[in-house]
């Protein structure tokens, strides 16, 4: 193997160890997605990110954090509930400084949506 074979050699394996690594923004990411993981649906017992009710999750360069989420159903009694928890829990995670929750509703939300974990949880599959 040629010098220049075993440099292109070394910066692949440096390429491959710098997609390992996260970001401050993806460490910042898994805790929220961490802390969703503690808000439970009141008539589900799982929580709403393994229900697949978070749609995205956007976090702005001074750490403010927006939150897309839906619901299982419209008329859901406890909406405000929910969103206030989820707002008042991602607050509180270490570094963020703001949080702003959007509810929406399209796309509708369907069990489709669960993630393999929540329908394992609820005997769906």
């Amino acid at each position: 193997m040629e010098h220049n074979d075993l440099t292109a050699a070394g910066q692949a394996d440096q390429a491959v160890e710098g997609d390992t690594a996260q970001s401050p923004q993806e460490q910042l990411k898994e805790k929220i997605i961490e802390t969703l993981k503690s808000v439970y649906d009141p008539e589900i017992p799982v929580d709403i990110y393994e229900l697949g009710l978070i749609y995205g999750i956007d976090i702005a360069d001074d750490n403010s954090v927006k939150i897309r989420m839906t619901l299982t159903a419209p008329g859901c009694p406890v909406a405000a509930n929910i969103v206030e928890e989820v707002t008042r829990k991602v607050q509180a995670v270490s570094l963020v400084t703001f949080c702003n929750v959007e509810l929406v509703w399209e796309p509708p939300w369907t069990k489709d949506m669960m993630s393999e974990a929540a329908l394992l949880e609820l005997g769906l599959l």
